[in-house]
């Protein structure tokens, strides 16, 4: 079970909060100095904390000295200040010092339950999170922690140290590039050039002097000599992203070039030899252009020494929370933001929205709502799940998840007071015995039947 520290001088306070949050590992203090010595103990993920504390309990200065300790001490936890009904002003300021959330007494199980569940999920994230930059001794940059992300960080690190020609296949926006950065960052020519070149957004008749450059008066309007990526590249990596839309005459010359490691500028004769990794990408099936006589036969085999496939975002569910969380916090800084945290709205439409996007439709949902959010959360609607045309599928799911909750509460809530009775559990809850047995497979509620 999940530690959860709660700090509260209140004997009668403590019980009830005890009881309102019985699925956790309660630890209980009373003072400043019990609670210090909690946290160094236990360690919780989450505190909720009275700001009137011992031995001067009719202000908040003891319980914001409290806030300020544990955060220094263990500046990943989720405090959740906790204060009466007067006093907005010193839950503010806690909010300001660093707390997650306040709640204001009297304590509603319900609802104090929601805020610690969510505050417990968004440590989980965190934790992931941190987790994940030390996977590869090294933040890479490729952030998750599902099981397909960390065989690709796996390969990242397998195959850094070597100069084998990578292919990177993936949908547009699953982050084939920063994958070619990870590789060059793990590499021993991370102290050297990074050079991508999308071979797509480039027209065709100037992609040849982009890549290989060009001698002074080779053409009309080329007035110096100037250098190309290949050889900006020089000691470090060359990325050549939508390599599946480089024209077919340039593909040759291209070849030639991963071949014999030289190359000739556009209008010079001198071979230029170039010290370059290649790591290539598309979102194009390769295979088939080779059949169809549109993408070279021997340049395929020659760019896939190794092929990379990056899943989509829709195949790695539990890392879109870690992707928004890395997000929000990211622009929240940028843009100088209070954004904390997503509402459960948002929480529950970024785990069910399909991503045709992938991270970075995400990542500019994120972006977007971070800016035009009012508030400290975020919600669905900051978030784009409430347009015109999806508003109803959208609210529909989420009246299920509110739905699912609250049964779910209710039902552990049944359990408790009945003792594991499931005969009396029933009956309080007004359904038969056979409906309850099928809710608790449903929800999947964790109780010893």
């Amino acid at each position: 079970m999940e530690k959860l520290l709660i700090v509260d001088d209140d004997l009668g306070i403590q019980k009830q909060l005890k009881w309102s949050l019985a699925d956790y590992d309660v630890v209980l203090a009373d003072t400043r100095e019990s609670a210090i010595a909690a946290v160094r103990r236990h360690e919780p993920n989450v505190v909720t904390l009275d700001l009137g504390l011992p031995p001067d309990a009719t202000n908040a200065s003891e319980g914001l000295a409290t806030l300020k300790q544990i955060l220094e001490l263990a500046p990943h936890t989720k405090v959740i200040v906790i204060t009466g009904n007067d006093d907005r002003s010193n839950a503010l300021k806690a909010i300001e010092m660093g707390a997650y959330d306040f709640y204001q007494k009297p304590v509603d199980a319900d609802v104090i339950n929601v805020i610690v569940s969510r505050a417990f999920s968004l440590a989980k994230i965190e934790k992931d999170n941190r987790n994940m930059k030390s996977v590869v001794g090294c933040d890479t940059g490729i952030i998750g922690s599902s099981e397909s992300i960390d065989k690709l960080r796996l390969m990242v690190q397998r195959i850094a140290p070597t100069l084998i020609t990578t292919l990177l296949l993936g949908e547009s926006g699953t982050g084939k590039e920063v994958t070619a950065k990870a590789i060059h960052k793990v590499s021993d020519r991370s102290d050297k050039p990074f050079i991508a070149i999308n071979c797509a957004s480039i027209p065709e008749n100037l992609l040849e002097s982009e890549l290989f450059g060009f001698e002074k008066g080779a053409f009309t309007g080329a007035h110096k000599t100037t250098l190309g990526k290949i050889e900006c590249a020089q000691g470090g990596t060359l990325f050549l992203d939508e390599i599946g839309d480089m024209p077919y005459h340039l593909q040759a010359k291209l070849l030639r070039f991963l071949q014999e490691k030289v190359i000739e500028r556009l209008g010079g004769r001198k071979e230029i030899a170039v010290d370059v990794r290649i790591i290539c990408a598309t979102n194009q099936d390769l295979e088939s252009m080779v059949a169809q006589k549109t993408f070279r036969e021997d340049l395929f085999y020659r760019i896939t020494e190794i092929t990379i496939n990056i899943p989509p975002l829709r195949d790695r569910d539990e890392d879109v929370l870690i992707l928004a969380n890395f997000f929000l916090q990211q622009y929240a800084g940028e843009y100088k933001r209070n954004v904390k945290s997503f509402a459960d709205d948002a929480l529950y439409g970024l785990r069910h929205h399909k991503w045709p996007g992938n991270i970075r439709e995400l990542q500019n949902k994120v972006k977007s709502s971070v800016i035009m959010c009012t508030g400290s959360q975020i919600s669905a609607f900051d978030l784009g799940f409430f347009d015109k045309e999806n508003a109803e599928y959208e609210l529909s799911l989420n009246l299920r998840a509110v739905r699912e909750q609250a049964e779910t509460i209710a039902i552990q809530k049944a359990y408790a007071l009945t003792e594991g009775n499931m005969s009396k559990t029933s009956e309080l809850l007004g359904i038969t015995r056979p409906t309850l047995y099928s809710l608790i497979e449903k929800y999947k509620i964790a109780i010893n039947i």
